[in-house]
């Protein structure tokens, strides 16, 4: 069951869910130009408040190796970031910092999931670190900060 807060539509209108096939009821954003010409992307949020990412690897996905590109670890986890900190966000963001270690290789046709979550919110700024893995197998792990923008009167 997905349990994204009320108050996220007010301010992301985008936010659209999935009717069909493996992400059904899976979210994702459509504003987003980047983020939908290299996803899909998806985030669902669960019943105990964490939020689970994921997006299947495509062709469009890979390297000259047949790897998933860096690029593609790297946009899926600043989505991440985001999607991570549903609860904190009453407002648009952007990310302030970010930073990264490619750890393996994700093919054609895996699941890539993302896990982890906000480690401190403060006034500002909000910290959040994950993993990026495919099964048991950790791919990619993430830290970064974003800070909540002010409301323009």
């Amino acid at each position: 069951m997905d349990v994204t807060p009320p108050q996220i539509g007010r301010y992301r209108p985008d936010l659209y869910i999935e009717t069909e096939g493996e992400f059904a009821g899976w979210r994702t954003y459509r504003r987003d130009s980047f983020e939908s010409i290299n996803g899909p992307f998806w985030h669902k949020v669960l019943d105990d408040g964490s939020v689970r990412c994921a997006f299947r690897v495509e062709a469009k996905h890979l390297n000259g190796m047949r790897n998933v590109h860096g690029g593609c670890y790297m946009t899926f986890a600043d989505y991440c970031l985001f999607a991570f900190a549903v609860h904190e966000l009453q407002a648009p963001a952007v990310t302030v910092s970010f930073a990264c270690e490619f750890l393996d290789a994700a093919k054609e046709g895996d699941l890539v999931e993302a896990i982890g979550g906000v480690t401190r919110a403060g006034g500002s700024l909000i910290f959040l670190r994950g993993t990026l893995v495919t099964g048991d197998r950790p791919l990619f792990t993430f830290s970064g900060t974003i800070k909540r923008m002010k409301k323009k009167t």
